[in-house]
C-alpha cells in the first residue's frame, strides 16, 4: 500500500492509518480533537523562507521540490524524515500525510509521499 495524502480539512478515515501532519504551522481554524492526528512532525516541514519563496506557485513547484529534497538531507529536518520513515515502515505504509494547502499536486506532502514510496 502506498503512503496516501490528504488536506488535513476533509474528514478522517479508518484507511488514512496512522496521520501524520506534516506543516510547520498549526492549520488555520482546526480544533486538535478535529485534526485526529497521530504525529505533528512540524519540523519536517519547508522552511519559512522557503515556503515564502514558493508561494505554492505551480511554476516554482520543480525547483521547490529540488530545495525542500536539500532541506530535509540536513539537521532538524533530516532527523524528523528519519523519524517519519520509522513511522512509515513500522506500520507498513498505512500512513495519511495531512497537509493544509489548497494545492493538492503542488505541496510538501507530495514530495515526503515521494520519497517514502521509493524507500
Amino acid at each position: 500500500m502506498p503512503v496516501q495524502i490528504k488536506r488535513i480539512y476533509e474528514d478522517a478515515s479508518q484507511d488514512d492509518g496512522i496521520r501524520v501532519l506534516v506543516d510547520r504551522v498549526w492549520p488555520r481554524g482546526m480544533s486538535k480533537e478535529k485534526a485526529n492526528i497521530d504525529h505533528w512532525m512540524k519540523e519536517i516541514g519547508p522552511s519559512s523562507d522557503l515556503r515564502k519563496w514558493f508561494g505554492h506557485d505551480p511554476e516554482k513547484f520543480t525547483d521547490f521540490k529540488g530545495k525542500y529534497k536539500d532541506e530535509l538531507s540536513s539537521g532538524e529536518q533530516q532527523d524528523e524524515l528519519s523519524k517519519l520513515k520509522d513511522v512509515t515502515k513500522e506500520n507498513n505504509k498505512n500512513v495519511t500525510l495531512l497537509y493544509s494547502a489548497k494545492d493538492e499536486k503542488h505541496n510538501q506532502a507530495v514530495v515526503l509521499k515521494e520519497i517514502l514510496d521509493h524507500q
